[in-house]
């Protein structure tokens, strides 16, 4: 009995203890308001996904509709998918037409990260076609939606995020000011670093799998030519293969570029037919692989992974 009265007595001595404990550190109380306080954030594929990540920190919680690995053009939502996209506090999206899923979703806010970028549009050119015939990719409207390959559009894709983030988390607008400072001059530091790569190479034509980088090649002053189109899959015809072997021999071009997400045979039969021919990747960075992740290799990484690979084609010193 003594024994009983003596364990009661050390337990309400503890448990007043415990409380004060906690009461002094904040923490347990502390993290579960975090947790419940945090907003969701649902980016439409990979590059918003990581420039939304990089805004928000760890102050909201944001996951990526378009799975790890996946090529996004063709993707379709399910109803799993629309109800994420529906109940998220913020939706990410590319915008210039890629997504064009993205209404049906109803989502609360909206960070259309396009929106305000001036899109170039040639008279007189039909909307698919560049300088030699071939054709190349369009969103809505007649526009090239692959914005992100372009640092300084990517640093206005940032500010959109931002600014959206700041509006729907106005307690937390200062700590997504300065992530989004933070990563904004990383890519300042991406836009220098690529023309100083690229300022002395021999050519400036190059073959893409697929008109992924026309906004990029504006940037830098060089001309895409591409296989495919809108998207990277789909059949091509035996004529668009042997004009594009044409192409290439009329530019001296051996290096036709494939992507990590595709299978790189029809590159591979395209180089077989060209002098000294050789596939390489050349990334859209459209999605990222499960492994890349998990060895923390993100959008910068493969930007300059694309850089090294762009300089082979172009023979740059």
């Amino acid at each position: 009995m003594n024994q009983s009265r003596a364990a009661l007595a050390a337990i309400a001595t503890l448990i007043p203890l415990a409380m004060i404990a906690t009461v002094y550190t904040g923490r347990p109380a502390l993290q579960d308001r975090q947790e419940q306080e945090k907003i969701t954030v649902v980016a439409s594929f990979y590059p918003l996904y990581e420039f939304a990540s990089r805004v928000v920190g760890d102050r909201a919680e944001v996951s990526s509709l378009v799975p790890a690995g996946v090529e996004p053009h063709d993707w379709e939502p399910t109803a799993e998918d629309i109800s994420r996209g529906h109940e998220a506090d913020v939706l990410v999206i590319n915008g210039a037409g890629f997504e064009r899923w993205a209404e049906g979703m109803e989502a609360k806010v909206v960070a259309n990260t396009s929106e305000g970028i001036e899109f170039n549009y040639e008279e007189g050119k039909e909307v698919g076609d560049d300088d030699h015939g071939h054709g190349y990719a369009t969103g809505g409207g007649g526009v090239n939606p692959h914005i992100w390959l372009d640092p300084i559009l990517a640093k206005h894709q940032t500010d959109k995020i931002r600014n959206v983030m700041a509006s729907s988390d106005p307690a937390n607008a200062d700590y997504y000011n300065q992530n989004a400072d933070r990563f904004t001059t990383e890519l300042d530091t991406l836009d220098a670093f690529i023309r100083s790569e690229l300022a002395d190479c021999d050519k400036s034509d190059f073959i893409a799998f697929h008109d992924a980088f026309t906004h990029f090649s504006e940037r830098y002053d060089l001309r895409q030519h591409s296989i495919h189109s809108a998207s990277p899959e789909g059949e091509i015809l035996p004529q668009t293969i042997q004009q594009i072997i044409e192409l290439a021999n009329e530019f001296d071009i051996n290096i036709i570029y494939s992507e990590d997400l595709i299978d790189s045979r029809l590159a591979d039969t395209i180089a077989n037919e060209i002098p000294d021919g050789k596939v390489l990747v050349l990334s859209p960075i459209e999605g990222i692989g499960n492994e890349e992740q998990a060895a923390g290799i993100g959008y910068i990484d493969k930007m300059k992974q694309n850089i090294a690979n762009l300089k082979e084609g172009l023979e740059c010193r």
